[in-house]
């Protein structure tokens, strides 16, 4: 009998959580699906095959723990983990609040190290995985209002790039997919100014996002990425 495929990924939204769930459903995969937004949630789980939802708040890290045993006992253990979920502030340092730079540290960054104890041990044990983190340009410079979010970005990178060194001979896929563009979904269209009635060709789409990471997520052993920078054809850089 054929093991059945787990991908697990958090922070799944209307955007590239959701087309990147769509794109292993699709490929066979059995989705473990984490957020907070249990409506949302429930939608995809009723449209995606094979799927199912987890009401997860990553910063809680207790539940946390628990929602990956949870999954590990219902479904069985992810063979593919995407880290998805972001938190960030956009505001210069005087504009913002000290307290903002350990939220966001706790979701971008402490979640993955928690992710990693909970999963890495039977990628192991089975002699193969996968885990993309998604991330952006944040991660390699600051400006002058990323000082809340720069930094954990940057330390999210650092930390992928530690599990990539330490489990990669291990069988153990780690990479990081930087996204150098707006993504064209609906709550930043709508959210933001600079986003609002622009054209479609300046925007990143989540189903190439989606594509990109199923391909890293896919790709032969002699010929692994670490850092990859995606961006639409137009994007200064």
């Amino acid at each position: 009998m054929t093991k059945k495929l787990i991908c697990m990924i958090t922070g799944v939204g209307d955007g590239t959580g959701a087309y990147t769930a769509r794109r292993f459903a699709k490929a066979g995969y059995h989705i473990a699906m984490l957020a907070r937004d249990k409506n949302r949630l429930s939608s995809l789980e009723n449209e995606i095959p094979n799927s199912k939802a987890f009401s997860c708040d990553v910063s809680d890290l207790l539940k946390l723990k628990e929602t990956c045993n949870q999954i590990k006992d219902i479904m069985g253990s992810p063979e593919v983990l995407i880290h998805n979920a972001v938190k960030g502030n956009f505001e210069k340092l005087l504009e913002g609040k000290p307290e903002w730079l350990e939220e966001n540290f706790r979701i971008n960054t402490t979640s993955l190290m928690y992710l990693a104890h909970e999963l890495i041990p039977d990628m192991i044990k089975n002699k193969k995985g996968v885990i993309i983190v998604t991330g952006n340009t944040a991660a390699k410079r600051g400006v002058a209002n990323t000082p809340y979010f720069a930094p954990t970005k940057a330390a999210q990178r650092i930390l992928a790039q530690s599990l990539a060194k330490d489990f990669g001979p291990k069988g153990i896929h780690v990479a990081y997919v930087m996204i150098d563009a707006f993504i064209n979904t609906p709550w930043t269209r709508k959210r933001i100014p600079a986003q609002i009635d622009q054209p479609d060709i300046i925007f990143s789409q989540p189903e190439d996002i989606a594509e990109e990471i199923f391909h890293i997520a896919h790709q032969n052993r002699s010929a692994w990425s670490f850092d990859v920078e995606i961006r639409p054809d137009i994007e200064k850089w």
